[in-house]
Formats: structure tokens, sequence, C-alpha cells
């Protein structure tokens, strides 16, 4: 068997043989869908891209969050410091989040959260918090549940972030969630 790329899903399709005969019939007949995509997978697939696009702005409005809380500022060269990124990356970025109003610059000066940024940060931050949580309670490291948080707390759903929350409380309480 081998596979074939249709829609950015892998399809398993059966490879020819070496004989000349299987050589001269075609895998698949000119035109023919490789397979019907189901509804709700292509769903699941939409709704993962637009969590895509939203996790870098989730990140800086976080790391500007902690930025600023921990010096007191949160200026292009220690974002892209704490981010990992070129600063022409951060600047960029940082445009867009002003686009969108969840950020105030002034040339030269620090970036600045705005009401809606400081609500989305502390959102962001909450969900990280938790799936962080919820991985240790499973006995993961804490530098791992960190990494695998940065990654997860962006695409869990607000019901399996409360189911998170119901089991970290009940192991407080010391009851079954």
């Amino acid at each position: 068997m081998g596979f074939v790329n249709s829609r950015n899903l892998w399809h398993e399709i059966p490879v020819p043989s070496s004989s000349p005969k299987s050589r001269s019939k075609p895998l698949v007949r000119p035109g023919a869908p490789v397979a019907s995509v189901d509804a709700e997978l292509a769903d699941l697939q939409r709704q993962t891209r637009a969590q895509h696009a939203q996790e870098r702005a989730q990140d800086y409005v976080e790391a500007i969050a902690d930025l600023i809380a921990v010096h007191g500022e949160a200026r292009a060269t220690d974002l892209a410091k704490s981010l990992g990124v070129t600063h022409v990356t951060v600047i960029r970025t940082v445009q867009r989040l002003q686009r969108e109003g969840w950020v105030t610059t002034q040339p030269y000066r620090s970036i600045f959260l705005t009401d809606d940024g400081r609500t989305l940060a502390a959102r962001v931050k909450a969900r990280h918090n938790t799936v962080v949580a919820f991985l240790e309670s499973l006995g993961i490291s804490p530098s791992v549940a960190r990494g695998d948080a940065e990654g997860i707390e962006h695409h869990v759903s607000e019901e399996t972030i409360a189911a998170f929350e119901r089991f970290l409380a009940g192991r407080k309480t010391g009851k079954a969630a």
C-alpha cells in the first residue's frame, strides 16, 4: 500500500506491483475523488486552523503581560528574547496586535496592553496554568508539562479546560471529579 495526499488528508491506495500488466492500469480513475471527506473532520480541521491563527497573538499578549509584571515594561528586544524570535518579527506581530486592539505603542517606547489585551492575557495565562497543573497532576515533570502546555493551551476547548479544572478541584478536596 502507498499513500496519496488529498486535501491535506493522507489516504491509503494500492501500490502497483512490478509486473508490466499491473503498471498499465491507473491506480485511481482520473477525476475520481480519492475519498470523501467527513464533514465533522473538515469542521475540526477548520477549527484547528483558526486556533493556529490565534496562537501567536495569545503567546504575545501573555509574554507582554509577563514582562510588564516582572520588569514594569515590555520592550520589543525583551519580547524577542522571551519568545525566541527576531526583533523584526516582534515589530510585525505587534503591528498586527495594534490593529486588533490588544496593544498600543509609541515610537522608542514600551509596548502596552489595552484593556482587551489585558483581558486576553489573563485568560490565556489561566488556561496555561490549568493545563500545566493538570499535566503535573498526571505525574508529568514540571519542565515537560510547561513545554507541552505551550501547544495544548491553544487547542483544548472550554469544555476540556472546565473538566481539567473540576479534576484539579476534586484532587484538592480529595473528592473524585
